[in-house]
């Protein structure tokens, strides 16, 4: 899960772009695709190996932001008695990339999809992952099919999944089928998203699961003057129920490939331990430095969902909490040989990743040991090749992703105050470190920036308002740092 979701909008001669060029360059992000790359993508694209299987008459829906145009999901919802019928389309990389190929060889060499504020570096070349393989409206696509029976109170009875040809009939946004499923003018596939999502999170509670939901910061540039300079302003986007009944179908996909992989003997879970109690203590003292209240007898899951992301120390605990989930890994077994962790602490369940197959490399295999697991098959040979490796390989990708989301924190965080080294602001330490009580972290006011503290002779106060100077801000470096006033 990331830490923070950052958004820049504004023209690409802004300063704010220009350090995330160097970023970038820095950080030795590939800007394009080798040829030999891009000539196989442009021949899967226009030949992909297309499933015998036509879904084509269901009329699926993917739920994106507006701007999303590598669209790995489609579903359609549906009763099914007194129960309720998921179908989840999940686009099918394996149709356009061959085992070995320069394609394959890429992949595994980027791993994920780089995010960056002002764009993107995807995993696929965009002829797959924005065109031929993204599940765009009124078109036709191979997938991955998954069709997930539920109960009355959301729990799975039956699985099914099978490649097939899909077609999505309309791309809409949270924002979008938030409005219409409050005002009740959603049509029934979508309203049934609210009643699916809210028994899956009533489950998830029931587990003992944990939902994060970390708001999206948004900078906005704004032109001034005649000379075409820039200030910048910095909003939060709170997730919507919408933004959170989706991932629940998600999570509900993903929980249902696990079960499968283990029941077949051969899979790649998303695996996380329990926290250890230290890394607890410190986000206890992290509450208690953003005056929230955390009785003992008070659970961290329950915690979490009293929380409202729009209050903006609520906010900045939702992003303190995402600390605990560093420890998350990807684990590989087969030949019936389960792993000594098959759970995912915040999922409270066993889960793996499946439904990202554009952005996420790992997400292609356990399609296929799900598909093969149905089938009764042997996983093919080419996905039990890359089994060993694949953790590591995963590892890597998503440290480098993590990278990337830091840096670029770090990056917009200081084009934002830039021009205002030596100012003062409003804060409040919420870490201090236990060796060092004068080096800590400082969650300031307004802008909402959480940065480094250092350079008084007095230990910082834990929990504490002060008042504090902008010592630096450097975009180039990416470095903010404050000291006590």
């Amino acid at each position: 899960m990331p830490r923070r979701h950052i958004r820049v909008t504004g023209a690409p001669e802004a300063p704010l772009r220009a350090a995330l060029t160097a970023l970038r360059t820095a950080l030795g992000v590939p800007a394009s695709f080798p040829p030999e790359v891009l000539a196989e993508a442009e021949r899967a694209a226009r030949d992909p190996a297309l499933p015998l299987h036509d879904a084509t008459d269901i009329p699926f829906f993917t739920l994106d932001p507006p701007a999303a145009t590598d669209l790995d999901q489609a579903m359609h919802l549906s009763r099914q008695g007194p129960g309720y019928r998921v179908r989840y389309a999940i686009a099918d990389v394996a149709a356009f990339v061959v085992p070995s190929g320069p394609l394959d060889a890429e992949a595994h060499r980027r791993v994920t999809t780089l995010y960056f504020p002002d764009g993107k570096v995807p995993l696929h070349p965009a002829v797959i992952s924005e065109g031929a393989a993204s599940l765009l409206p009124g078109q036709t696509r191979p997938a991955t099919l998954w069709t997930i029976d539920l109960d009355a109170d959301g729990r799975t009875l039956a699985v099914d999944v099978r490649r097939a040809l899909v077609r999505s009939r309309a791309r809409l946004d949270y924002a979008g089928v938030q409005k219409e499923i409050d005002e009740k003018t959603a049509d029934e596939p979508v309203a049934l998203l609210e009643d699916i999502g809210q028994l899956r999170e009533r489950l998830e509670v029931e587990r003992g699961g944990i939902s994060l939901n970390v708001t999206e910061q948004q900078v906005v540039e704004h032109p001034v003057g005649a000379e075409a300079t820039h200030t910048y302003e910095l909003t939060y986007r709170a997730p919507l129920p919408a933004d959170g009944w989706n991932a629940q179908i998600s999570l509900l996909t993903g929980m249902a490939a696990a079960e499968l992989m283990l029941a077949h003997g051969t899979g790649v879970l998303r695996t996380l331990p329990a926290a250890p109690d230290g890394a607890v203590a410190r986000l206890r003292r992290t509450a208690h430095a953003l005056h929230i209240d955390w009785p003992h007898h008070v659970s961290y899951a329950a915690l979490v969902r009293s929380l409202d992301p729009h209050r903006p120390h609520h906010a900045a605990f939702l992003q303190e909490c995402t600390t605990l989930l560093r420890g998350a890994g990807y684990t590989v077994f087969r030949d019936g040989k389960l792993p000594e962790i098959t759970t995912h602490a915040a999922v409270a369940a066993p889960y793996a990743h499946c439904t990202a197959p554009l952005r996420r490399l790992a997400d292609r295999y356990a399609a296929e040991i799900c598909l093969a697991a149905v089938a009764g098959q042997d996983p093919p040979d080419w996905v039990l090749a890359a089994l060993t490796a694949l953790p590591a390989e995963m590892a890597e990708g998503t440290r480098r992703a993590g990278t990337v989301e830091r840096e670029c924190l770090d990056v917009v965080e200081a084009a934002l105050l830039k021009d205002r080294v030596g100012d003062l602001f409003d804060g409040c330490v919420i870490d201090v470190e236990e060796h060092r009580p004068t080096v800590g972290t400082v969650h300031v006011d307004s802008p909402a920036v959480v940065a480094r503290i250092e350079g008084g002779t007095a230990p910082l106060p834990l929990g504490e308002r002060l008042r504090v100077r902008l010592t630096r801000a450097d975009p180039a470096a990416a470095t903010v740092r404050f000291a006590p006033a």
